[in-house]
């Protein structure tokens, strides 16, 4: 039998209990000689996750150390290590130890800008730490720090300071001294007031203020111009100031909070998102929707709002809503306006005239109902002048609402009073016109929404590419075979609907739509899916595509690979693979039997 040769593993095994706590002299002996060179050659020194629990002394002494007494001599080795080729340190990486104290000889490290002591045991700093001048980037979150020395507010060149998840109960007004800081997280501390030196924290982009057990936020706090991100969640406020000054502020977290009523938002043009969720807030004003046209995210769940202002539909860029758990009992038939909904939330509400199935039917199911029904309160109140709506109702609405009404044409001078109005819905669907009024393209500037659904549409004019800011188009149940290939100028579209009609093929135009997230062409005589990389393979957004009832004979494997679609409706068609057992299973299988069938 042969004998193999053993082998020395040069795998290093660490025979350290997890739970074992090092001595002072183990602490030492982490320094190697092998970390000191390094650090000298870099300025870097990493002692991250080592188990100290005190720093090493030759770690404050490093810029000092000669390494001339080493025994090994090479005669061929470079002169990397020499001296004159050192870089003083300048990175400290501590992290992830359990360091209790640090020594006052800290002073020592001079040109360090930056220090990690985040994930230990520290219960204070020394007043030498405030010698640190050059120091720029400090993370102290995770330790046991209760207060700060006074000296540690002389580093004025901080930019990056994290004391997060310590147990601060002050800070002291000279905080105003750290000029230069443009990110400060405070969060998960005891801090029940902030000084009014606040304020002079000017160049801050990014405050977190979140999980302490603040009262209130000093009037100066507006002063931090420059501010983008503004985190006050989890704390006990009752109001919030006026937050106009803060001009530049695109993001607000102010959850969980004792929060009764909105602040003024007026001069916040930059704000994209709020969220104060689980406060005491019962009404959103007129003048909130006023001011915040340009808002993306309105998170106002678990609240006591009891209605919902009629100018609603001013929140035009709106894309998440939620309003679950306040006390709604009626919805205003303008919020079928806000086009841009991704998604709306409405679930824990008093809403008695609206089904459980509509409110948990999702986003699409809801705007499907708000702008049914916003068809039929209008056409019941609308005053009519030759039958038309006029421009004022129009106005209010911001809608040209004229469905189911034996319509053959609609003269060009509604189309003007529509413009004038800033009309950004048309609705001309069940109607019996026969193609798409020319008129509509007098609407180029505000259209977003364009429904044309059940009448006998055979041709769709190429002056409807005009209108640049469609997002929405339903063309279904009409007699259309293709579109003109100027509706791939549409570059916002976001939805298209052409199911019901007699197209062959989906129109060439459909694959210039970057943007397309939905198409439904359901109930046609479809025979191919093209997905080759000038068809539906640059529709990289699309998310749901129904082919429903057409005449496809084969499915290509290669769809498969479209895992951007969430939902894929191929039933009723003649091919034979996929199965109907494979199409019963969802979108999901259907992709995977796609992909697992794609020729190697």
């Amino acid at each position: 039998m042969s004998r193999r040769t053993p082998t020395k593993s040069r795998v290093k095994v660490c025979n350290k209990s997890v739970f074992h706590l090092q001595d002072k002299k183990a602490d030492e002996n982490e320094l190697s000689i092998g970390l000191i060179k390094s650090a000298k050659r870099t300025g870097q020194l990493s002692l991250c996750n080592r188990g100290l629990g005190t720093v090493p002394e030759n770690v404050w002494k490093i810029n000092e150390l000669s390494l001339e007494d080493t025994k090994e001599v090479d005669f061929a080795r470079s002169d990397h290590n020499n001296w004159w080729n050192s870089e003083p340190l300048n990175l400290l990486d501590l992290s992830s130890n359990v360091i209790g104290t640090l020594s006052p000889n800290i002073k020592l490290l001079q040109e360090l800008v930056t220090l990690k002591l985040h994930d230990n045991a520290l219960t204070s700093l020394p007043p030498e730490f405030g010698e640190l001048s050059n120091l720029s980037n400090l993370s102290l979150s995770h330790n046991r720090l209760e207060e700060l020395p006074k000296e540690f507010y002389n580093l004025t060149e901080l930019r990056w300071l994290s004391i997060s998840h310590n147990v601060l109960r002050k800070i002291e007004p000279d905080f105003g001294d750290l000029v230069m800081l443009n990110f400060l997280d405070l969060s998960h501390n005891k801090l029940s007031v902030l000084p009014p030196g606040m304020g002079y924290l000017v160049r801050l982009v990014e405050l977190n203020l979140s999980h302490n057990e603040l009262l209130e936020l000093p009037p100066d706090i507006v002063n931090l111009r420059d501010l983008k991100k503004l985190n006050v969640s989890n704390n006990n406020l009752k109001r919030l100031p006026t937050l106009g000054e803060l001009r530049k502020m695109e993001i607000l977290d102010a959850n969980h909070n004792n929060i009764e009523e909105l602040p003024d938002f007026y001069g916040c043009t930059a704000l994209k998102e709020i969220y104060i969720a689980n406060n005491y807030i019962k009404v959103i004003t007129e003048e909130f929707c006023d001011q915040m046209q340009q808002l993306n995210v309105l998170n106002i769940r678990d609240n006591k709002i009891e209605e919902l202002p009629e100018n609603i539909s001013l929140l035009k860029t709106l894309k998440r809503f939620d309003l679950s758990n306040n006390n709604l009992n009626k919805l205003p038939k303008n919020l079928g306006l806000l086009s841009q909904l991704q998604s709306i939330s409405m679930e824990g509400n008093k809403l008695s005239s609206v089904r459980q199935d509509i409110i948990r039917g999702g986003t699409d199911r809801m705007m499907k109902y708000l702008r049914d029904r916003m068809a039929e309160e209008i056409i019941s109140e609308t005053r009519l002048e030759n039958n038309w709506p006029d421009k004022f109702t129009m106005k209010k609405s911001q809608a040209l609402m004229v469905p189911s009404r034996e319509l053959t044409t609609v003269p060009d001078d509604v189309f003007h009073a529509a413009a004038e109005a800033d009309v950004h819905i048309v609705d001309m669907s069940k109607n019996k016109l026969t193609t798409v009024p020319r008129g509509i393209q007098q609407l180029h500037e505000t259209l977003t929404q364009l429904l044309l659904s059940s009448n006998n549409i055979e041709s769709v004019p190429p002056e409807v590419a005009a209108c640049k800011h469609l997002q929405y188009i339903d063309l279904g149940k009409n007699n259309l075979a293709d579109l003109p290939i100027e509706i791939g100028d549409l570059k916002n579209l976001r939805e298209l609907v052409i199911a019901n009609n007699k197209f062959t093929k989906i129109p060439r135009c459909v694959y210039e739509l970057d943007k397309l997230e939905i198409l439904l062409a359901a109930e046609n005589q479809i025979s191919e899916i093209n997905v080759s990389s000038d068809a539906l393979a640059r529709l990289r957004r699309l998310a749901v595509l129904d082919l429903t009832n057409n005449s496809i004979v084969t499915v290509p494997p290669e769809l498969g690979n479209f895992t951007h679609l969430r939902s894929l409706e191929l039933m009723g068609n003649c091919f034979r693979q996929p199965r109907h057992a494979i199409l019963a299973k969802g979108t999901a299988s259907i992709l995977s039997y796609l992909r697992d069938r794609i020729p190697t």
